[in-house]
């Protein structure tokens, strides 16, 4: 961290611009609240402080998270016993609820060397506040958006004078951009966990069917602004087929949710007891997403598993494909095969032309395999490198369960973290 050079006034005000200027790119890097608050204690240490806690309020007004920083990495531990074994902390108490009340900063210049039974402890706690040995303490309040939502604490050390007016308002401005970036990840997190509970809202348990083991698994991006765009849908239609739907709308994040939402109740309502099959359903759907201007773009497949006919335990599947990936069927010696068809438009897409239904025998023992792009482009595959290596990775698997076969296909293909949502439908054939 730079400190201000000695070369008169213009020299402080370069060196403060630079200050402020890397606060604010280094407070922009994550919509992540936690790292954004842990970022902020280690941008104000040691340049206005020598300890420093962020302090963030949940939405009903009690203490949420917190972050800290010290000068002396080897005293974070004094920090960390002093935070969480303090009783109460009245004087403290006082000064965080004035500066957020008043929206200005709270200065004590002078902290009182022994403090009483009833703020410190005997033991560790006292121990710690000892080491610690904090002589002034500065209050700034975050806020954004005309309301105050967490507090900037900066605490000041040994024989280290109390801030003065320059460095007051250096905080002020500090605390100014760490609120804007802090509330921006706030209002992210916010974003990114309605767009999760709508998504897993939707993303019910499958039926299952006699004859059919029936499994799927849905994995979110551990990137915030990737989520919302994948689901799965599995029921039974009144003629006995299990109808399967597995698709991905275009974008991310609450509005890719809500799509998702819309569009997935269009084909289930579309598929349930219409005499069309797979192709017909998506025709309607295309017609309904162009009749009421939804403007979603999505890739889909739609299948049926139709009953057995009565002479074998044999299904016949029959399915269509929106711009989807392939089906790939694990048979019941461990080799697996993919079912590619000539490609067809993109649901919500404005162009003419015909979708056509495919149709292709089940055996007893078989496994019927549905992904979105998330398991075959992970590490930037291309698709036929991506769905070879799910092809690979099934191989061998057929006499796994369905749930335990879905469970062993995420850990061979998938990093521990993934970018993008990834959903799984797994059908046997009993």
């Amino acid at each position: 961290m730079r400190t201000p050079t000695d070369d008169g006034g213009a020299g402080v005000e370069r060196d403060r611009f630079r200050y402020l200027a890397e606060v604010t790119e280094s407070l922009t890097q994550s919509l992540d609240t936690g790292t954004a608050a842990d970022q902020l204690a280690r941008l104000v240490v040691p340049r206005l402080a020598d300890w420093a806690t962020v302090t963030l309020l949940a939405g009903d007004g009690a203490p949420g998270s917190s972050a800290r920083a010290h000068r002396d990495p080897g005293l974070l531990d004094a920090v960390d016993t002093y935070l969480a074994g303090r009783v109460t902390a009245p004087r403290d108490q006082s000064a965080l609820a004035s500066a957020l009340l008043s929206g200005e900063p709270v200065h004590l210049t002078a902290l009182e060397p022994d403090l009483g039974p009833e703020s410190l402890p005997e033991g560790p706690v006292r121990a710690a506040w000892d080491r610690l040995d904090p002589r002034s303490s500065l209050f700034v309040p975050l806020q954004a958006r005309g309301s105050g939502f967490g507090v900037l604490s900066l605490v000041r050390c040994g024989d280290r004078p109390p801030a003065g007016p320059d460095d007051v308002a250096l905080a002020v401005e500090v605390a100014r951009r760490g609120g804007l970036a802090l509330d921006n990840a706030r209002l992210f997190g916010r974003q990114l966990r309605v767009a999760e509970t709508l998504q897993h809202s939707l993303l019910t348990p499958p039926p299952q069917p006699a004859g059919l083991e029936l499994a799927v698994r849905y994995r979110a991006a551990v990137s915030q602004d990737l989520v919302g765009g994948d689901w799965y849908d599995a029921f039974g239609r009144p003629d006995g087929a299990t109808v399967l739907v597995i698709g991905d709308v275009v974008g991310h994040g609450v509005e890719a949710a809500a799509a998702m939402a819309q569009l997935r109740s269009a084909v289930r309502t579309l598929a349930y007891d219409s005499p069309d099959g797979p192709a017909g359903t998506l025709d309607r759907v295309d017609r309904v997403l162009a009749g009421l201007h939804v403007g979603t773009l999505a890739t889909a497949l739609v299948a049926h598993v139709l009953p057995p006919d009565g002479t074998g335990p044999r299904r016949v599947l029959r399915w269509s494909s929106a711009g989807h990936l392939p089906p790939l069927v694990l048979d019941a010696g461990g080799g697996v095969r993919t079912l590619a068809t000539p490609p067809e438009r993109l649901l919500g897409v404005d162009e003419p032309g015909t979708r056509r239904d495919h149709e292709v025998a089940l055996e007893p023992g078989e496994t019927l395999v549905l992904v979105t792009d998330g398991l075959v482009e992970v590490g930037r595959r291309d698709i036929d490198e991506g769905m070879a290596a799910v092809a690979g990775a099934l191989a061998g698997l057929s006499r796994l369960p369905a749930d335990a076969l879905c469970d062993r296909l995420l850990t061979r293909v998938l990093p521990d973290r993934t970018d993008d949502d990834v959903a799984v439908l797994a059908v046997r054939v009993l």
